[in-house]
């Protein structure tokens, strides 16, 4: 009868020899002679394959199911908002190194929050058939990773925030609190989409403070523009979990409204983000390429909720995704080139 044994090579390539036991282990002690070889503790396939290989394949592909389970790509929301501030601050550009160590802060905070959400839901996520199929639940990354996950982040949130001034590394534990603790309003109240709002309307504020040292109540006006948008699409993305909500008893606008009126709700604060927008022209001085940046934010705005009926929501997420992130965007580059105009 014939065994499987593993030989590591001198490389560092892990072979599976097929011999008869007597010959295999004189084999093995010989090269066990060899003190310079690595040993390998896994069975591996017929075929010489190096263990750097498969420590490299589990690494990326913790990496690749932890940017899902974050949304990456979804830092487009705050993060043109968070330029915008600085830059209103600066009334241009902000120096190389501010703008920097603000998007590093952006992506670490985001990140944080998003990870920090799905552990504190794993359990909700679990139960509910929309969201039964990520990361957690569905066993591709374990608690104890994403716990990791979220204090590294949250370190180099902190780190980022020390390199910008004093004010933003004393402020950045309680940036963090409202990014983190806002996972558990749905537990009590109907408003957690406001409170989504603000954790992510403090970013224009958060940039001016990087910039400036100081906080100026005109900023507080975006914050606030930004707190009304994402509370007004987080309703209209709520929507899916109408059902799910009733049954749970978890706290949402829609539980409560029902779908019809909760997209009036949403449309409403939109409305507010606008009049908000509008208001911030003026405070800061700003001119025609910025009005036109509220006017394509409000076109965007009455297609977005063009997409999304009360008896179809099958279009919400190019509604939520697509549309949200060109509006930040769009926003942005309109805000920068009104600055950069006047130079």
């Amino acid at each position: 009868m014939e065994r499987g044994i593993i030989l590591p090579d001198k490389v560092g390539t892990c072979i599976l020899m097929r011999r008869p036991v007597a010959a295999s282990s004189r084999v093995l002690r010989s090269h066990q002679r060899d003190e310079r070889s690595p040993l390998c503790t896994r069975l591996l396939p017929r075929h010489a394959v190096p263990c750097r290989t498969i420590f490299s394949v589990a690494v990326f592909r913790n990496l690749r199911v932890t940017l899902e389970m974050i949304k990456w790509e979804h830092s487009v929301f705050a993060l043109p908002f968070a330029i915008c501030g600085a830059m209103l601050a600066a009334s241009g550009l902000p120096t190389a190194h501010q703008l920097l160590w603000i998007v590093i802060a952006m992506i670490a905070a985001r990140s944080a929050a998003m990870a920090f959400n799905r552990l504190a839901d794993a359990a909700i996520d679990a139960a509910n058939p929309r969201t039964r199929t990520r990361a957690l639940p569905a066993g591709n990354l374990s608690p104890a990773f994403v716990t990791t996950f979220v204090i590294v982040s949250c370190a180099i949130f902190i780190v980022a925030a020390s390199q910008l001034n004093r004010l933003t590394f004393w402020l950045s534990p309680v940036a963090l609190a409202v990014l983190l603790l806002y996972s558990y309003t749905k537990r009590f109240t109907r408003w957690s989409h406001l409170v989504l709002g603000f954790a992510l309307g403090i970013a224009p504020s958060a940039a001016w403070i990087a910039v400036r040292g100081s906080l100026d109540p005109r900023i507080l006006l975006l914050t606030a523009a930004v707190t009304f948008w994402v509370a007004g699409f987080d309703i209209l993305y709520a929507c899916q979990d109408y059902q799910f909500d009733r049954d749970t008893g978890l706290h949402s606008i829609p539980r409560y409204l029902g779908i019809q009126r909760s997209l009036w709700i949403a449309r409403a604060f939109h409305l507010i983000m606008l009049l908000l927008l509008i208001v911030l022209l003026p405070a800061f001085a700003l001119g025609k390429f910025a009005f036109a940046g509220v006017i394509a934010v409000t076109l965007l705005l009455l297609y977005e909720h063009s997409l999304v009926k009360p008896d179809d929501l099958s279009r919400l997420n190019a509604a939520f995704f697509t549309m949200n992130g060109i509006i930040s965007v769009i926003f942005a580059v309109f805000i920068g080139v009104d600055l950069l105009s006047r130079k």
